[in-house]
């Protein structure tokens, strides 16, 4: 496994204020970070190592293993383009932020090998590790409280999708699957692996076309992208970049799919790194006290969002 960088020295970053005309701030992320924060355990919590795809021991392995090889097999081309067409009409409710992570108290993932715990305490657990180390960046904590709200889409109120179209690393269509994608050997199942048009390098797509320009598998990462963006939120360019492709593994473990980014897309992701930390290290079965937390959640909601958005 390649191993993610606890605090990258010296990493210096803009954040964008604003979606359009944006101001550019620079920003030493070493400034940020509070002294004694968030300590990354050493193993998951069934006691084993995180992500560990391989590992048959694992009580989990099965049921990860047969939802990546459904992703794989399902996610072409064609699928994600009507999926994008179906959900990104936010057609299917109208409720606060609060009133959706509330609705995760009945989501799992299936693809989590590290978890099997309700989302609600993941999205919490997120959330207050990196508040501890970066207790100004309130935009950052909001984002990770939030970044997997899109996983709703496995409620019978949302379509009920089964779990392949809704979790798991995502990865580009249209183009070769990379083979630093976990469980690769499954790609070979999906029609698009061996047509023509979408098996070369770049595919449907030309080099440094950008990520925007990019088809990603579908699920929660580009359907709370797409709730965000939509419903206008003021989070900065950094915090959409960081929900739309936080499970995009491949790219932000591996470097892979480079040859698709622009300029744009290389500030971006030196955030989303620093966030991955927490996502991916906070997950423990211990509990964070909601209601305790709840009313500066709530706030920061206020301030990023519309009282009611639609989804």
């Amino acid at each position: 496994m390649t191993a993610i960088v606890e605090n990258p020295a010296n990493v210096e970053l803009f954040v964008d204020l604003q979606e359009e005309g944006k101001e550019k701030i620079h920003v030493d992320t070493d400034e940020l970070v509070s002294e004694g924060g968030f300590t990354m355990p050493d193993n998951n919590a069934f006691g084993q190592s995180f992500r560990d795809y391989d590992n048959a021991e694992n009580e989990r392995h099965e049921i990860v293993e047969q939802t990546y090889r459904l992703q794989h097999s399902n996610q072409t081309y064609d699928f994600v383009k009507r999926m994008r067409e179906k959900y990104g009409k936010l057609d299917k409710a109208e409720m606060s932020i609060w009133e959706c992570c509330e609705l995760l108290n009945d989501v799992v993932d299936d693809s989590d090998p590290d978890l099997d715990e309700p989302q609600i305490m993941h999205l919490l657990q997120s959330a207050e590790a990196i508040r501890k180390d970066y207790p100004n960046e309130d935009w950052l904590h909001l984002t990770a409280l939030i970044h997997d709200l899109g996983k709703i889409l496995l409620l019978p109120q949302f379509g009920g999708l089964p779990q392949w179209a809704v979790v798991g690393d995502i990865f580009p269509v249209g183009c070769a699957f990379d083979e630093s994608n976990i469980h690769y050997q499954h790609f070979k199942e999906n029609p698009d692996y061996n047509n023509p048009k979408y098996s070369t390098k770049h595919g449907v797509y030309s080099e440094g076309c950008g990520l925007n320009n990019v088809l990603m598998s579908f699920g929660h990462d580009d359907y709370m992208y797409l709730v965000a963006k939509e419903n206008n939120t003021t989070l900065p360019s950094a915090g959409l970049f960081i929900i739309r492709y936080h499970s995009f593994y491949p790219l932000h473990k591996c470097g892979a799919y480079k040859h698709l980014m622009n300029e744009e897309d290389m500030e971006n992701p030196k955030w989303l790194k620093i966030f991955n930390k927490y996502d991916l290290y906070s997950k423990s079965k211990v509990p964070i006290n909601i209601e305790e937390v709840k009313p500066y959640y709530l706030s920061l909601i206020e301030k990023y969002f519309p009282a009611k958005l639609k989804w």
